[in-house]
Parts: structure tokens; sequence; C-alpha cells
């Protein structure tokens, strides 16, 4: 047992800002959080970027693509990077490096700029893969799905928050310049926030609760249990959880990309209202993926590890089901509460997936995050040729999409953990809490000497 093992936290305080799981954890939320938000930015102005630019519908979905696209290899690179050199210098740098293509997105001046602008903007999407193995590095095997998936869920957040912020700064902007210069300086926004987010990850945060990653590294390779990025790829399960995740996290972000042109061109909504309305489906990501993962870490401590692939199924069905109510609704009234029904289980999918993929091999789990976070991008990239059919109705795309999720669904049940298995995450939680209990023993031992002095 490793010091690492051995001082993972074993439950989540919110307002714990010193120690340094939570520190991570709140770091890492944040800046997951500003990657979404820079990532989705454009989307939340799509109106007025195709209205400047002068191009159609049709192209900005392909930058739409596209920008989704380019973070699946991203994705692989950085769950590989992680693994070699830690979560800290990781998002240190992909905050910094990422924060200049943000940056430089208010330069663009036609539909070749903007699609080569949107692919590197979307290397910011595998920052998820970084919030994903920085906190199962911190947290113990009883809370770390629950981690997991508020962290990401927070982050999350910033896909929805953009679908409202966005607008509301080139509002304020347009106070003092035309339409078609405000959203071009808005952008600049989250690009100054994620340069200022990696400059503060790497000066407060550490990779282990006991420090530097190197030493882990150490500690890993004497006592064999280090793997590879290969070791990642020969699991079958890893490869089934990449296709859950594309089912869930793809049909996310498929509807963060094109929810408010949706809205606004086929529902005939207020291109402001389409933006709050857009927003309340990645605002769900304030509980509801935590529930995912809370749900998780219950089943797996009342059914074992399988029954977590157990509740994966579960949750994707049921996302499936709702994803088909919500594409034969057009009615307002209705719109609004199937959007939020169908977003609860998307986003409780997303933290049912992550709540098992710390158990599918603890020696790689930055590459199996890598492999299953790329596997949602790939997902929404498939999904949305759907909506660059010219005879296809965008609701008849997302009634398609819904079939396809319901029918892969599952495929989860087919994910088995050995007995083995089930022992060694059992065992990791008692001499977590053995330890727990001699560190409470040694400071009550204390107190008294304390109260004399």
């Amino acid at each position: 047992m490793t010091n690492l093992i051995r001082t993972k936290a074993t439950k989540i305080n919110l307002l714990d800002f010193k120690t340094p799981q939570m520190r991570a954890f709140h770091f890492t939320w944040f800046a997951f959080f500003m990657c979404f938000f820079g990532w989705f930015a454009f989307p939340a102005l799509s109106k007025w970027v195709i209205e400047d630019l002068g191009i159609d519908k049709k192209q900005f979905v392909t930058t739409s693509q596209w920008a989704v696209g380019s973070t699946i290899i991203m994705r692989l690179f950085i769950g590989w990077l992680s693994d070699k050199i830690g979560p800290r210098k990781s998002y240190t740098w992909i905050l910094i490096l990422g924060s200049i293509p943000v940056f430089l997105s208010g330069f663009v001046q036609n539909y070749e700029q903007l699609l080569l602008v949107r692919i590197f903007v979307g290397a910011i999407g595998a920052s998820f893969v970084i919030t994903q193995f920085h906190t199962s590095l911190m947290f113990a095997p009883n809370i770390v799905g629950t981690a997991n998936a508020t962290a990401a869920g927070w982050g999350n957040l910033g896909g929805g928050v953009t679908q409202q912020v966005m607008p509301l700064l080139l509002l304020s902007f347009a106070f003092f310049m035309p339409e078609e210069m405000a959203w071009r300086y808005a952008m600049a926004v989250p690009a100054v926030i994620m340069l200022i987010t990696g400059l503060l990850y790497s000066r407060l945060t550490t990779d282990t609760p006991n420090g530097d990653y190197a030493t882990f590294k150490k500690n890993q390779i004497a006592n064999k249990e280090h793997g590879t990025f290969l070791d990642a790829c020969k699991d079958y399960r890893v490869w089934i959880l990449f296709l859950m995740y594309g089912a869930c996290f793809g049909i996310e972000l498929i509807v963060n990309s094109n929810m408010a042109l949706y809205l606004i061109n086929d529902i005939k909504i207020d291109p402001f209202v389409a933006g709050t309305i857009a927003a309340l489906f990645g605002l769900m990501n304030l509980f509801a993926r935590t529930l995912g993962g809370v749900f998780g870490d219950r089943f797996g401590r009342s059914k074992g590890l399988n029954g977590r692939a157990q509740w994966l199924f579960i949750t994707i069905f049921l996302q499936g089901l709702c994803l088909i109510l919500f594409s034969r609704i057009d009615a307002i009234l209705f719109l609004i509460p199937s959007l939020i029904l169908f977003s609860l289980f998307v986003q409780m999918a997303e933290g049912a997936t992550f709540s098992v993929v710390p158990f599918v091999n603890k020696k790689v789990v930055g590459s199996i995050s890598g492999i299953v976070g790329a596997g949602g991008n790939v997902g929404a990239v498939l999904g949305m040729f759907l909506f660059k059919i010219d005879t296809l109705a965008w609701n008849d795309a997302f009634l398609i999409l819904g079939g396809i999720v319901t029918v892969l669904s599952f495929t989860a049940l087919l994910i088995r953990f050995t007995k083995a298995e089930n022992e060694a995450a059992n065992k990791e939680i008692e001499e977590i809490k053995k330890f727990e209990k001699t560190i409470e023993d040694k400071e009550e031992e204390l107190e008294p000497a304390m109260e004399l002095n």
C-alpha cells in the first residue's frame, strides 16, 4: 500500500480549500468549466457569427463538427501525457496554450478561418480527461464516482452558462460598438480567464495528496503497478465504455452545438430566449451528473463493481427514451420540461460512466480516461452528420439519435468485473478507513496535552 492510496480522501468537503484533495477538486472543475465555456462560446453566438461572416447554417455545423472532432486525438494524447507527467503540468499547459486560439477567435473573417480556429479551440475539450484523472488520484473508491461526476458536471456547466453569458457579453460590448464587432470582443473574455486559471493551477495544486507525480510514478514502478497505453487498449471494457460515452456525452456535445440554432430556426424562438432555454440543458450539470456518480457509488456498494455497470445501462436506456420524447415536441410549454428531463438522464449517464472507469485498470487510469473521453467526441462527430442532411428535419435527426442510444444502452450489461477486482476495491477502502481511524485516534490523544499547554 503506497502513501498515495493511504491518503486518498474518503469524503467531499466542499468548504475545504486547504487540503490538497479538495484544492485539486475545486481547481479541476473550474478549469474544465472555463475550457468548456471557451469551447462552446461560438455556438452561443452562432446567429451573429453566421450573419457577420456571411456563411450558412450547414457551414457552421461543419465547424462545430470539426471543433468536436479535433478533441478526439487530443483526448487520446492527453490521457497518455497525463500518465507520463501528471495532471498538474498537463492542465497548466492545456489552459495556457488553449487560451491562444480562443483569443484569436475574435479575428476570423471568413468560413475557412472560422473552421481553422475552431479546430484548435476544440483541443481544449481534452481538459475533461485531466479532470477525471486528477480526481481519481485524489479520492478513494467509496467516493471516487461522486467526485469524478461532480467535478466533471460542474465543469460541463460551462457549456450551459456560455449559452446565456456570451450573448450578454455581446450586449455589454454592443453599448460601445456595433454587434458585428461586439461578439469579437466577447470572445476575449474566456481566453483571459483561461490564461489566469492555468497560471494558478500550476502554483496552487499538487498531482497527488502526497505531492509531485514523479514520486508517485517511482512508487508505481517499484510496486509493479505501472501499465501502458496498450494495456488500456487491450481491455474490451474500455471500448464498451468508449461506446457508452459516445451515446451520452456525444449527445450532449451535439445539443450544445445545435440547440440554439434548432430553437431559433425550427421552433421560431427569439435568439436571446433561445439562448436561455439552451442554457437549461447545460445547467442541469449542476447536480445531474453528480447524481449519476452518487448512485454509481451506491450500486457499487450494494452490488459490487458489476452494479456500477447495471446503473450505467439504466441511465443510458432512459436517456434514449427521453430524447425520442423531446424530438416529438414543438410546443414551447412542453418542450422545456422534456428538454430538462432529457438533460437529467444525459448528465447522469455521463456520471455513471466515469463511476466505472477508475476500476477497469488502476495502472492506466489516465489512458483509459482519454480513450473513453474520446468516445464522446466520436459519437458527436458521427451524430452531427444527421444535421447536415438537407432533406432531414432536425427533430427527426434527434429521433434517430434517440433510437440509436436506446439500442446501444444494452451493451453496458456486457461490462463484467471479476471477484478479485471486487475484493481489491473493497480492500483498498478498508485500508484507507483504518488509516483514517489511526490518525483520528492520534489526534484525540494529543488534544488533552494541547489543552494543558
